[in-house]
C-alpha cells in the first residue's frame, strides 16, 4: 500500500503494472499479483488484468496514512541520537503509530512538511487534525515568544550535550522563557543553537 501511494504520488491517475510494483518492491512478479489481488479482494486497489492496479479511494486514504507515520517517524529518528538504519527501522514503526501517537508526534516535531530527505510529508487527515489541535499545548522550545514562559517537558537529544546543558539548569520540569538576548533559567542565560531548541519539547504557562 505504501509503494502505491509513492507511486500515485508520481502520476495520480496511472495505473501501474505489477512488474513495477514488484521490481520497485524487490519481489517477484507472481508474488507482487498476489498481494495486488489480496488487497483488491478487500477494496483497497482497483486492479485489472494486463492493465495493471491503481489505489481505490479507500486505499488511498490507507496509503497515504503510512506513508505520513513512516515520514514521520523518519523525522522524528533524524532527530534524536540514532545510528540504526533510519528507513528500514520507520518501516516497523510506521506500523506501531496509532491516531494518538501521531498527533503527539506532528506536534512535537513541530508539524514537519518534509522528511529528512527532502520528500513531503502527506497532511494529516481531519481527525489527526482535531487531536493535534488538543496537543497544542505543547510545543518546540524553538517556537516560544519573547516574553513567554514555559516548562520543559522532553529533551530529545544526546546524552553529552544533555549534560552540558544540565549545568545550566536545563532539565525535565524546569521553567524557561525567553528574552531578546536569548534562554534563561532563573536569571541564567542558556546558550543553545536552534537545533537544540527545536529538540526540547516544552508545555507554556503563565510568567
Amino acid at each position: 500500500m505504501e509503494m502505491m501511494y509513492q507511486f500515485h504520488e508520481k502520476s495520480p491517475s496511472t495505473r501501474i503494472r505489477n512488474r513495477d510494483l514488484a521490481e520497485a518492491m524487490g519481489v517477484k512478479p507472481a508474488s507482487a499479483t498476489e498481494m495486488v489481488q489480496r488487497l483488491a479482494s478487500k477494496g483497497f486497489l482497483d486492479y485489472k488484468p494486463y492493465k495493471g492496479v491503481r489505489l481505490t479511494d479507500t486505499g488511498l486514504i490507507y496509503g497515504k496514512r503510512m506513508k505520513r507515520r513512516h515520514r514521520l517517524a523518519e523525522v522524528f529518528l533524524s532527530s534524536i541520537p540514532f545510528r540504526g538504519n533510519i528507513h528500514r527501522t520507520a518501516c516497523r514503526l510506521e506500523h506501531a503509530i496509532n491516531d494518538d501517537l501521531e498527533a503527539s508526534l506532528t506536534v512535537i516535531l513541530g508539524d514537519p512538511d518534509l522528511d529528512p530527505s527532502g520528500r513531503l510529508i502527506p497532511e494529516a487527515d481531519e481527525k489527526i487534525r482535531d487531536l493535534v489541535d488538543q496537543y497544542q499545548t505543547f510545543h518546540p522550545l524553538g517556537e516560544l515568544e519573547l516574553g513567554e514562559s514555559a516548562q520543559i517537558e522532553c529533551i530529545f537529544l544526546e546524552e553529552k550535550v544533555k549534560s552540558s546543558l544540565e549545568s545550566a539548569g536545563l532539565k525535565i520540569e524546569a521553567i524557561i522563557r525567553r528574552e531578546n538576548s536569548g534562554f534563561f533559567i532563573n536569571q541564567t542565560k542558556v546558550e543553545m543553537t536552534k537545533r537544540i531548541s527545536d529538540s526540547i519539547i516544552v508545555r507554556k504557562v503563565q510568567a
